[in-house]
This record gives structure tokens, sequence and C-alpha cells, in this order.
């Protein structure tokens, strides 16, 4: 079964600074249909003014991937670990036993947008990590290329999560397919462009929840980058 969530049905918040987009129940929105996706918890789209950014704050016992779509983020955390964080990149940030980190765009003249995904761990009180990889285009184009897995599998990042991201840039004729354990759930959100998944068209932002499947189709992009998470139900 495939639910499609439309971008306009996201929560929304203007800070000025920041305006964020968020696929689930998160600080001042809350909507009980939508507290998450198995083990997945956030997903907020987010644009950061020039000079502005997020202040020292702290998470205990969450992965969070942060992944730039535009501009460039600059992380420094209580880990020690001070990243320029480019498009393309894939950041992992464990903070099981509790981290302080804080998130910057020190350019003056480019709006920053990301992604910023919470999913629930499946091992609690682990020593706080960090990890950063640089996907390239071409491994992406036309493909599903793995970026985050619990084992760190095809070079993928390492997540405490029985959970699985990959990430697929796809125009024209390309196409990917991917199986799917029907008895696990999974979740595509479309960053940009245009795309069918399983003859479903959808538009950027657009996300579709799915259950009880076998298979992902995603065929007829026009210009698009999604991710497609494989999770625990």
């Amino acid at each position: 079964m495939l639910t499609l969530r439309k971008s306009e049905d996201r929560g929304y918040a203007d800070h000025g600074w920041l305006k964020s987009y968020h696929s689930f129940s998160f600080a001042d929105y809350h909507n009980p249909a939508f507290m998450g996706w198995g083990n997945l918890r956030v997903i907020n789209e987010d644009f950061i003014e020039p000079g502005k950014g997020f202040g020292k704050h702290g998470h205990r016992d969450m992965e969070i991937i942060s992944y730039v779509l535009a501009g460039e983020l600059a992380h420094q955390d209580s880990m020690g670990n001070i990243e320029g964080i480019p498009p393309g990149d894939v950041q992992r940030m464990s903070a099981g036993t509790g981290v302080t980190h804080s998130e910057f765009n020190h350019a003056k003249d480019q709006t920053t947008h990301l992604l910023q995904i919470w999913i629930l761990p499946n091992v609690i009180g682990v020593t706080p990590g960090y990890e950063q990889k640089t996907i390239a285009a071409i491994d992406k184009r036309g493909s599903l290329r793995l970026v985050a897995s619990p084992q760190g599998e095809q070079d993928s990042v390492t997540i405490h999560a029985d959970a699985k991201l990959y990430l697929g840039l796809f125009d024209g004729d390309e196409r990917a397919e991917l199986a799917l354990d029907p008895t696990r759930k999974a979740y595509v959100h479309l960053a940009r462009g245009t795309l069918d998944v399983n003859d479903r068209r959808i538009s950027a932002g657009d996300a579709i929840m799915i259950e009880s499947e076998s298979r992902i189709i995603l065929a007829k992009g026009s210009d698009a980058e999604v991710l497609v998470f494989d999770l625990a139900a």
C-alpha cells in the first residue's frame, strides 16, 4: 500500500532566519497522524539564511543524518568535530549518551538548503559518534546508492538503527528498482524535481509511505533527487 503525503500538507515554521517544513510532528507542529513512519522520526527541510544557524543544543539517543542540497553547513560539536558539510556529503551523528552541537550557514550571500533526518536507534546509551562521507553524483545517477546502514555496507555511514537510506538522481529514461521486505516499511521523499514511484507521480517535497509492498520502482524522473528509506515496522 502506498500513501501519498503532499509537500503542502507538511508542517511549516518561519523563524525569519530559518524556514522549515516538517514531514512529521516537530517542535510547535503537532499532528497525531504523522508522528513518524516506522523508526523514521523526523525529516525537516530547512532553509537557513546567510550568517545564521542553530546555536549549541543537545541530543540523546538518536541517529541524526544531515544532507545538504545547496549551500554549505558548518558543524561543531562536543566531540571535537569542526566540519563543513557541502552538497553531496552525508553526515551522521550518533547522539547516544549525549552530545551538543551547533550548525551555521557562514556564507554571506547564499541560503543553505538541507534535510535534517532523525532515526530512532535500536541500541541506546552508545558512545556518541560522528561520520561524514562524500557521495559522488555519478554514484547516484540512475540508481539507488546506499548511504546509511547498520553495518556501513557499500561504504555507507554506519547508523545504530534498523534502517537503510538510499539516494538517487533520475532523469529521462533512467530507472531503478529496490526489493522490499513486505513485513517492513519504506518511505520515499523527493528532494527536488518530479518522479514516478510505482507509477505514482510525485513532485519536490512530496513523500510516499509504503507498507506491505515487495518492491519500489522509480522512473520518468525530471531533475529528480530522491531519498528512499528501508525501515523497521
